[in-house]
């Protein structure tokens, strides 16, 4: 009798024992499924980028179709972010820096693309989708550039001459997490033209022998960035900017796209295409004093990677 007590008290404890070790594992699996390692969807910093750089040669000799002896082409992109979500509290933070070289035997070397930008924006949510923002802006580029005519070049720009700087105060929209659009009736912007000899000509709005020009008016961003898959990206912003003081019929055009698709791990294809309005650029027409729709486009095969 003893010994069939022993063991059914023995089958017991094991029985539970077994049972306790069973719901340890499935508790364990649960919390499994339900929070990975992985997992980011309570991430305060949301930061990342890419960069590539494209390179084409080309060379000929006794060559009967023509075409120059020799072409280099370099073009790099640096694009970069930083987002901050805590509450009702927003941050956004994006870089981009665009440099580019040509050098034939025909036309010699040049710039083909040369351009920073440093957008930030602070943010106070006012419902979902809704926020209180105030927003920096600050362009321009880093070398010496020059306008090509009838075989002769101008000079035209420089670090600092333009650069543009814009503070304002608004309402953001994002009616998804890949979109923006943020609209302000009140923003200040200033014109710099921190070159002597640029600024003496009074391009780009300056009057003559100053070096800035201070304008307010209204101003909008939309910003969009998209991941399709893992393979092809899209990033587009437009900046609209109308000047209260002078023409604000006469609105301000920034336009920037840039689509990459990955082919494998290092390489991509880079198509980016930027679209520039300003009345108060006038280096364009007949006698160099009308502004113009500006356009460039470049398209490349190189490395790339994102981080």
């Amino acid at each position: 009798m003893k010994q069939l007590i022993f063991f059914v008290f023995s089958f017991i404890c094991s029985t539970v024992t077994a049972q306790d070790a069973s719901i340890q594992k499935i508790r364990l699996e649960t919390q499994r499924t339900i929070k990975k390692p992985t997992d980011t969807s309570n991430k305060i910093w949301k930061k990342g980028g890419l960069y590539g750089i494209n390179i084409s040669q080309g060379s000929l000799s006794n060559w009967a179709a023509g075409g120059d002896n020799f072409s280099l082409s370099v073009n790099s992109i640096l694009n970069t972010y930083a987002f901050y979500k805590n509450g009702k509290l927003s941050w956004d933070n994006t870089f981009d820096f665009n440099l580019g070289y040509v050098n034939t035997t025909s036309i010699g070397g040049r710039k083909n693309d040369d351009r920073f930008d440093f957008l930030s924006k602070v943010g106070h949510a006012i419902s979902p989708k809704l926020s209180l923002a105030e927003l920096l802006n600050f362009r321009s580029q880093i070398f010496k550039g020059y306008t090509f005519s009838n075989n002769a070049k101008t000079y035209a720009s420089n670090f600092l001459a333009p650069g543009y700087l814009l503070l304002s105060a608004g309402l953001d929209y994002k009616p998804t997490k890949n979109l923006s659009i943020y609209f302000s009736p009140a923003s200040a912007r200033w014109v710099i033209v921190n070159d002597t000899a640029l600024a003496n000509k009074g391009l780009y709005g300056v009057t003559p022998g100053k070096k800035s020009k201070l304008e307010f008016g209204g101003f909008a961003t939309v910003n969009y960035l998209k991941e399709f898959n893992k393979f092809v990206s899209y990033k587009g912003r437009l900046d609209l900017f109308s000047n209260y003081n002078k023409n604000p019929q006469n609105v301000d055009v920034f336009l920037s796209n840039t689509l990459n698709a990955k082919l494998g791990k290092l390489f991509a294809i880079t198509w980016s295409v930027d679209m520039i309005y300003d009345d108060d650029v006038r280096l364009f027409g007949l006698n160099k004093t009308s502004p113009s729709l500006q356009l460039k486009s470049l398209v490349g095969i190189g490395f790339q990677v994102k981080f």
